[in-house]
C-alpha cells in the first residue's frame, strides 16, 4: 500500500492541468450548445406550432333523385370529372312525358275557356244595350197609347168617337204596358247575366285568370317532374361512391353517387389544447402532404378554430364525472385554407394526411370569428334554370292560345307577372 501511495504521489502536475482543461472545455461546449438551442427556440421554434394529425377535407356533394323512377342510363363513373349540369343518371321519362302533355293540353283549354268568358261578357253587354233600346221603344209606345186613350176619352162625351174605339185604345195601352213590363224584366235579367260574367273576369286578364293560373301551375309541376328524370351534377368535380345500377328502381332521396369538388378542399388540423394559446385566425401556415413528401410545400392560412373538441361532438361523448378519471389531452380542429393555384398544380384528395406548421409569431388576431358571412358557402343554378324553363313553356302555351284576343293579355293594375310577361311577348 505504501508503494501505491508513493506511486500516486508521483503523478506529474501537468496531467492534472490537462484533465481540468478538458473538463472546462466540456462544460463550455454543453453550455454553448444549450445557449444555441435556447436561442433557436426563443427566436424560432416558439413561434411555430405543428402537428401531423391533419387531413384534407372537402365538400362531398350527394347526388340524389327528386322523383321516383327506374334507371335507364348512367353517364358517369367513379374517378370521372363532371362539369356542373352534366347528366349523371337518367330515369325512365315515359310517365312524366304523358303527364306533361296532359298538363299542356289543360292549360291550352283553360286559356280558351277564359277567352270565352271575355267574349260572353261582350255579348251580354250588347244584349243589355239592345234591351235598353227596346225598353225605350216600349216606353215610347206606352206614352203614345196613353195619349191616344186620353184624347178619345176627352171627345167620347161629345159623341165624336164610339165607346168601342175608346175600349180599343184602352186595350192598346194595357198591351203596351205589358210589353214594357216584359222588356224591363228582360233588361234586369241581362244586367244580372252581365254582372255574373264580370264576377268571373273582373280584375283579371286572360293570362292572369285563376283557372289559367291553376293550369299553369300544373304545367310547371309536370315540367319539373319531367326535367328531374335527368339527374345532373349540382357542382363540378370528381365522381365518387357510385352505387346505382341500370334497371334499379330508386326512390326520392336515395344516394346514387357523390361529386367532390377537389379544387375547393381545405385541411382540418387537430392541434392539442396546449398548442392553441397563441393561435389566431389569419396566421400563415406551411403544409406538406404525404402523397408528395417534402418536395411540395403548400401555403395556407388559418380560417378558424373549431367550436368544440372531437370528444364533445362524438356520438358517445365522454362522461368524466363517472368512475375513475384519467386526463387525456384534447385536440381542437383548426381549419386551414389552401392556395387554389397550388391545388391546380398539385391536386389533393379528401382524406389525405398532411403535416401542418402554423406561424404564431403574430398573435394580434382573434380566435373566434366575429364577421357574418355575406355569401353562400356553395350554390347551384340547376333548380333555378329548370324553373325558368318551365315558366317560359307556360308563357309560350298561353301566347299560342290567345289568338286574336292578344289585347286582353295586357297587364292591368294588380295583374300577375305572368300576364305582364305574356303581354310583352305578344307585343
Amino acid at each position: 500500500m505504501s508503494e501505491a501511495i508513493q506511486a500516486g504521489a508521483e503523478i506529474p502536475p501537468s496531467a492534472n492541468g490537462k484533465r481540468k482543461r478538458l473538463l472546462i472545455l466540456t462544460v463550455l461546449f454543453f453550455a454553448l450548445a444549450a445557449a444555441v438551442v435556447f436561442t433557436y427556440w426563443y427566436f424560432v421554434l416558439r413561434h411555430y406550432e405543428s402537428t401531423d394529425d391533419a387531413y384534407v377535407a372537402g365538400n362531398v356533394v350527394q347526388v340524389t333523385p327528386q322523383t321516383n323512377g327506374t334507371v335507364v342510363g348512367i353517364y358517369a363513373d367513379d374517378t370521372d370529372f363532371v362539369p356542373e349540369g352534366k347528366v349523371l343518371v337518367k330515369l325512365d321519362p315515359t310517365d312524366a312525358d304523358v303527364a306533361l302533355k296532359q298538363a299542356e293540353a289543360q292549360l291550352a283549354q283553360a286559356v280558351r275557356q277564359a277567352r270565352q268568358l271575355y267574349a260572353n261578357n261582350d255579348a251580354l253587354a250588347a244584349n243589355m244595350r239592345e234591351r235598353q233600346a227596346e225598353l225605350a221603344r216600349m216606353q215610347h209606345d206606352v206614352d203614345k197609347a196613353r195619349e191616344d186613350l186620353q184624347r178619345r176619352e176627352a171627345v167620347a162625351a161629345m159623341g165624336a168617337v164610339s165607346k168601342e174605339e175608346v175600349e180599343h185604345a184602352r186595350t192598346a195601352l194595357d198591351n203596351a204596358l205589358s210589353a214594357l213590363a216584359a222588356t224591363q224584366s228582360s233588361l234586369v235579367g241581362a244586367r244580372q247575366q252581365l254582372a255574373s260574367g264580370h264576377a268571373l273576369t273582373e280584375g283579371t286578364t286572360v293570362a292572369s285568370h285563376p283557372s289559367v293560373q291553376a293550369a299553369a301551375a300544373r304545367v310547371r309541376e309536370a315540367y319539373l317532374a319531367r326535367a328531374r328524370c335527368d339527374i345532373a351534377a349540382p357542382v363540378a368535380g370528381q365522381v365518387a361512391r357510385r352505387n346505382v345500377q341500370i334497371g334499379q328502381r330508386i326512390a326520392t332521396g336515395a344516394p346514387l353517387m357523390a361529386v367532390v369538388p377537389l379544387r375547393e378542399v381545405w385541411v382540418e388540423a387537430n392541434f392539442k389544447e396546449n398548442q392553441l394559446g397563441r393561435m389566431r385566425i389569419g396566421q400563415p401556415v406551411e403544409l406538406h402532404a404525404d402523397i408528395y413528401g417534402n418536395d411540395v410545400e403548400y401555403r395556407g392560412q388559418v380560417l378558424g378554430l373549431g367550436a368544440g373538441t372531437g370528444a364533445a361532438f362524438s356520438l358517445l361523448p365522454a362522461q368524466n364525472a363517472t368512475g375513475n378519471w384519467i386526463k387525456v389531452v384534447q385536440r381542437l380542429p383548426v381549419r386551414v385554407a389552401l392556395d387554389g393555384e397550388q391545388l391546380k398544380a398539385h391536386p389533393l384528395r379528401v382524406g389525405l394526411s398532411m403535416d401542418v406548421e402554423v406561424d404564431i409569431e403574430d398573435s394580434q388576431g382573434t380566435q373566434l370569428s366575429q364577421s357574418v358571412r355575406q355569401t353562400p358557402v356553395a350554390t347551384t343554378s340547376l333548380m333555378s334554370e329548370q324553373a325558368a324553363t318551365a315558366e317560359a313553356l307556360v308563357v309560350r302555351i298561353i301566347s299560342a292560345n290567345l289568338g286574336g284576343n292578344a289585347a286582353s293579355a295586357k297587364a292591368k293594375p294588380g295583374s300577375t307577372g305572368l300576364a305582364a310577361h305574356t303581354a310583352h311577348s305578344q307585343g
